[in-house]
């Protein structure tokens, strides 16, 4: 028996969540509105390391950044499934022996380092809300058609 809440939090989920975890060097793509008279959204970057992931898999699962700005740490919390998230990278994935890496905040420098693991461009996008308009299956593959005629030269035969 599911109930109102259950339903309304997996209408809330996107499909695929992304494989983040502690030690993940990451950068987070955040809309935020802007405050002119026009309004619209911007885009700002929040790049850190990853010390934390908490309460599970569900829609109430958050993870949280940790960068230096200026010398000082600053420390950020996102909602896995949050819509405000345009884009997730993880830039670098290091090897950690703990869940919680809150001993961080006490280290900087050289110290602070971590053994990293070698990543190849690991990105998640947030899927669009917005459908495309897809045309029939029929007009794609005639499009596909001429285009493979326009492409194959016709063979040329040998007079003797």
């Amino acid at each position: 028996m599911t109930t109102k809440l259950d339903t309304f939090n997996k209408a809330q989920m996107k499909k695929e969540a992304p494989d983040i975890r502690p030690g993940d060097v990451v950068r987070v793509h955040v809309k935020l509105p802007e405050k002119t008279k026009r309004g619209g959204e911007k885009i700002q970057v929040f790049e850190g390391l990853v010390i934390a992931r908490k309460h599970g898999k569900g829609i109430n699962s958050t993870f949280t950044v940790r960068k230096i700005a200026d010398g000082i740490g600053v420390e950020r919390i996102f909602p896995i499934f949050c819509p405000s998230i345009n884009k997730l990278e993880i830039v670098k994935r290091s090897k950690v022996r703990r869940a919680k890496l809150y001993y961080m905040r006490e280290l900087s420098g050289k110290k602070a380092r971590m053994k990293t693991k070698e990543l190849l461009g690991v990105e998640w996008t947030a899927p669009e809300k917005e459908k495309k308009e897809e045309k029939p299956k029929e007009e794609v593959k005639k499009e596909i058609k001429e285009e493979k005629k326009e492409e194959k030269p016709e063979p040329k035969k040998e007079e003797k």
